[in-house]
């Protein structure tokens, strides 16, 4: 399975937010928890129906969204 495939948009769950395979754990609630400080093994815990694989597959997620964006030559 491809990572990307956990990765789920369903308009009927958090109103469309990405989600791990369709559970209502959205992507950014595992990469908040991440920044916050949780490690893997922590955050498995709090959501005991996660995988490792999910935690992967949320931050390649987050990268590839980050990967698209555009950059403007903004000046200061």
């Amino acid at each position: 399975m491809n990572l990307l495939d956990r990765i789920t948009i369903d308009k009927n769950i958090l109103l469309g937010k990405p989600t791990i395979r369709g559970l209502r754990i959205s992507v950014d609630q595992i990469i908040k928890a991440l920044a916050a400080g949780l490690n893997a093994e922590e955050i498995l815990e709090d959501y005991p129906e996660l995988e490792r694989e999910d935690i992967k597959a949320a931050l390649l997620y987050a990268s590839k969204i980050i990967e698209s964006e555009k950059v403007y030559n903004v000046k200061s």
